[in-house]
């Protein structure tokens, strides 16, 4: 119940403030704990495309970390076949609940426009 209050908020915020790079925004009401948006990056080569990305609450949210999974392939260092991101922000053991969801996805945004290829989920792609 507290995650669907806090989330609702931080929704709210969003659609209010309204976010660069992070468009679409999808909510069923009745499941705040799945949304779904666009992210639209700044830098090459990504600049020419769109991301559908899927956020996933637990239900103990803000104490555990949101699960991101990119529906849209995107040949990234560190995003994998699957969709699965490594993002350090909400990895388990840097988690904070104090992080906010558009801190989340300002950080996935910066990610997806800086490529961090000494944290590879793809070492193949990392050596490129």
């Amino acid at each position: 119940m507290a995650a669907s209050r806090r989330l609702m908020k931080e929704l709210e915020e969003i659609r209010k403030c309204g976010m660069k790079n992070f468009h679409n925004i999808q909510v069923d009401e009745a499941n705040l704990l799945t949304w779904q948006g666009l992210i639209v990056p700044g830098n090459p080569p990504y600049d020419k495309g769109a991301f559908r990305i899927e956020i996933n609450f637990p239900a103990e949210y803000p104490f555990k970390p949101p699960k991101i999974t990119f529906k849209t392939k995107i040949y990234h260092p560190n995003i994998d076949e699957k969709g699965q991101v490594c993002l350090p922000v909400i990895s388990a053991e840097n988690w904070k609940p104090a992080t906010k969801t558009d801190q989340v996805i300002q950080s996935l945004i910066a990610l997806v426009n800086d490529p961090q290829p000494e944290h590879p989920l793809r070492a193949d792609l990392a050596e490129e």
